[in-house]
C-alpha cells in the first residue's frame, strides 16, 4: 500500500476491472471514478462526459486527482494533455489504456511497428463484443464486421487480472477470424506502474 495520500483516479473504464482489482489488493489507495469506454466511438462524446466527470470530482474530492486516460483519447493532436492542463490534473504518462497495460511512455508502438496486432485486455474485449452488437443491430452483417479486421495478424491477450484463459475464449466465441498468436503476463503490474508514478509525480508537485 502506497503512503501517498489518498487521490481520486479519473479513468476510463476500459481500466476498471485492472483498477479495481489493484485497490482490493491493496496496492493503489484510490477512490475510483469511471467514464464509460464505450463513448469512445466518438471524440466529441468522450469529452463532454470527462469535463462533466472531471468538474463534479474536483469539486466534490479535496485531495489529488489522477486522470487515467491516454494522449490519443481525444484525438492526435495533444487534445487529452490540453484537457489534463486546463483542470490542473496530472495525467498519466500513456498513449492509450494499451500502453497503460504495457508498461506506458509509448511501449505500445514499440509493440506494434508494423500496426498488424491488436492488444486485447478484458476492457477491449468487452468494447469489441457491444460495438458488434450496435453495429449489426444498425444492419452490418457479420462478415462486413469481420471485415474490420481484416488488417491484424493475431490477437495479443493481456492477462491483467489472471484469467487469460477466459479472455481467449472470449475471442474464440466472437466470430472474429483473428487467432491468439500471444499470451502476456504481467499486466498487472505494469497498470499499477504507471498510475503509480502519476499518483506519486501529483503528490510531488503539491
Amino acid at each position: 500500500m502506497s503512503d501517498y495520500p489518498k487521490v481520486c483516479l479519473v479513468s476510463c473504464s476500459s481500466l476498471k476491472d485492472e483498477l479495481q482489482l489493484l485497490v482490493k489488493q491493496r496496492k493503489l489507495n484510490a477512490e475510483l471514478v469511471f467514464v464509460s469506454k464505450y463513448f469512445h466511438v466518438d471524440y466529441n462524446e468522450v469529452e463532454r462526459n470527462l469535463r462533466k466527470v472531471l468538474e463534479v470530482t474536483l469539486k466534490r474530492f479535496k485531495g489529488n486527482v489522477v486522470l487515467v486516460y491516454g494522449d490519443l483519447c481525444l484525438g492526435q493532436n495533444g487534445e487529452m494533455k490540453k484537457l489534463a492542463e486546463e483542470y490542473g490534473v496530472v495525467k498519466v504518462d500513456a498513449v492509450n489504456c494499451v500502453d497503460c497495460q504495457l508498461g506506458g511512455k509509448g511501449q505500445s508502438l514499440e509493440a506494434d511497428p508494423d500496426h498488424n496486432l491488436m492488444f486485447m485486455g478484458p476492457g477491449m474485449i468487452e468494447f469489441f463484443k457491444h460495438m458488434k452488437g450496435e453495429l449489426l443491430k444498425q444492419g452490418m452483417d457479420e462478415a462486413a464486421f469481420t471485415n474490420i479486421f481484416s488488417g491484424i495478424k493475431g490477437f495479443v491477450v493481456l492477462d491483467t487480472c489472471g484469467n487469460p484463459q477466459k479472455l481467449i475464449e472470449d475471442l474464440e466465441n466472437s466470430g472474429i477470424n483473428v487467432p491468439v498468436i500471444e499470451v502476456r503476463d504481467g499486466c498487472l503490474d505494469n497498470v499499477w506502474r504507471v498510475v503509480f508514478d502519476a499518483i506519486e509525480y501529483a503528490t510531488r508537485v503539491k
